[in-house]
């Protein structure tokens, strides 16, 4: 698959991750080539411990390859907001000052920080609980807290790992509305992994399907269902048909 490295934000070519531990060699990325391009809303799907928090880690720069080479068109690494399954907020920060941390640290004035804070808090809708700890957030609410505290450092790739893993169903299904929304406004790259199928359809311009470990990828679909998307979109015949495929791939 050839790669348009200059609309591109990270570039991974003939990307393999091996670790060692006491059994010896486990091998979990084999040949990765894939490309994150600027603006997109990318999907990482693949069967249970296949390597897509692997991969998420590779593009944070938590971990180097153990072969191949990650190539970055603007001559430098992103900056990255990361998310995790679990929100991770301080309980002894309200909202406010969950959100605040990023910029306390790098040292930005307190009333520029404090006005884009704010502007988030509005825009994840909690306004009405800027002075709240997170102990009276539901999980839902507290993500997207954990989304904020990502974006106000302003990142160039937002990755997110499972970052509605721990919620029921229905409050799944609203926070991949409200990410959405979240997303269509700020449009930052993003990377987020995801077990659902459906979820990736629904918020994703295109979607990586990963093998079975050592993973390798088996499908980069575009997703060309017209936005804005409501949850409607799930039941067209174009969604269908990309979950079957999705699917098939997988099995």
């Amino acid at each position: 698959m050839k790669m348009d490295q200059a609309a591109s934000v990270i570039s991974l070519q003939h990307i393999s991750q091996n670790f060692t531990d006491q059994h010896g060699q486990l091998e979990v990325l084999a040949e990765i080539h894939a490309d994150v391009r600027p603006q997109e809303f990318l999907c990482l799907l693949g069967p249970s411990g296949c390597g897509k928090t692997t991969l998420l880690r590779l593009l944070a720069g938590l971990i180097k390859p153990t072969s191949g080479e990650m190539v970055f068109p603007q001559g430098h690494p992103p900056s990255i907001g990361l998310v995790f399954q679990q929100s991770n907020l301080m309980p002894w920060r309200t909202v406010l000052d969950n959100i605040l941390l990023p910029l306390e640290m790098r040292g930005i004035p307190h009333s520029e920080a404090l006005e884009q804070a704010q502007a988030l808090i509005e825009l994840i809708g909690l306004g009405e609980f800027t002075h709240v700890w997170p102990d009276s957030l539901s999980g839902g609410m507290a993500q997207r807290v954990a989304i904020a505290r990502a974006l106000i450092q302003d990142p160039d790739l937002l990755l997110l790992d499972e970052p509605f893993g721990a919620l029921d169903a229905l409050t799944r299904e609203k926070m991949g509305a409200e990410l959405l929304r979240i997303w269509q406004a700020r449009r930052k790259t993003v990377v987020m992994v995801t077990h659902s199928i459906s979820e990736a359809l629904l918020l994703s311009d295109r979607v990586l399907v990963l093998s079975q470990r050592p993973a390798h990828v088996l499908l980069d679909l575009t997703v060309d269902l017209p936005r804005p998307r409501g949850e409607d979109v799930r039941y067209s015949e174009e969604f269908q048909h990309m979950a079957r495929r999705i699917r098939s791939a997988i099995q």
